[in-house]
């Protein structure tokens, strides 16, 4: 009899010890008793009741989901390719536990719907433009979805968006014609400024002509700096008209002698 009573104590305390589970600092215990929710226990050392009591061990760390690429098409008629990736963590382990089967795999399909229906309503410019917007629309919409099921999404983000190689070529010839109208501009933009400062310098000399004179002795000074073989000597333009004038007398006269001389003759 006391073979038996100690081998029932040691039995009873073995069933004891069984019922203590420890759960780490980013787990929870969802309790269920005779099959029905009971409480949430951990982080730490806590006890259940063996054969009554069931764990599931849930994980509160953020999980990183791979959405796989997918074909899409935009709205304006263009197919894509695009992946991304999920971030999310679980705030309430028993709605993880209870409200759905598999939070993995829903969660998945859920964030795969809402890429595809997403990309669907906008197109192909603002998908490569507004990444930013579109990312947050797709988080907001995932979110909704899976509230009920106790998790939080903390951020989703399109990696890789593949467009087909005719697109990209138009995309490309399309660029190039931006940027040539851009450089067309701004030498447009130049010439027209330098015209303006042009008409602004002539009429300053027109009111002033000395500092015309002055220019020209600048320009000879500057050509003297770069020690060249050959220098230009530019002269004031009243020598030059007065010299023009001088040279039309001295036709005059020669004209009028000649003509002397024949009515002499």
């Amino acid at each position: 009899m006391m073979s038996i009573g100690i081998f029932l104590t040691i039995v009873f305390v073995l069933l004891l010890l069984s019922g203590f589970k420890i759960d780490r600092e980013y787990q929870r215990g969802v309790i269920f008793r005779l099959g029905r929710f009971h409480a949430v226990k951990g982080p730490g050392l806590y006890w259940i009741i063996p054969f009554v009591d069931q764990r599931r061990q849930i994980d509160l760390r953020t999980i990183t989901l791979d959405i796989e690429s997918q074909e899409t098409v935009t709205k304006d008629s263009v197919t894509v390719r695009i992946n991304a990736v999920l971030y999310f963590h679980i705030e309430h382990p028993e709605k993880a536990v209870i409200q759905v089967r598999d939070y993995m795999q829903a969660t998945y399909q859920a964030a795969l719907t809402a890429l595809r229906n997403v990309i669907g309503q906008h197109n192909l410019d603002e998908i490569l433009k507004d990444r930013e917007s579109i990312n947050a629309t797709i988080k907001e919409i995932v979110d909704q979805i899976t509230n009920d099921w106790g998790l939080v999404v903390e951020y989703i983000e399109m990696k890789d968006v593949e467009i087909p190689e005719s697109m990209q070529r138009a995309m490309a010839k399309e660029a190039e014609a931006i940027r040539e109208k851009r450089s067309r501009i701004i030498k447009a933009e130049g010439e027209l400024e330098a015209a303006q400062k042009l008409q602004e310098a002539a009429g300053l000399i027109a009111q002033n002509p000395a500092s015309l004179e002055l220019r020209r002795m600048q320009m000879i000074t500057e050509v003297g700096a770069e020690h060249n073989t050959t220098t230009i000597i530019l002269m004031p333009s009243d020598f030059v008209d007065m010299a023009q004038s001088i040279s039309q007398g001295f036709r005059i006269k020669l004209d009028r002698g000649g003509e002397t001389d024949g009515a002499k003759k």
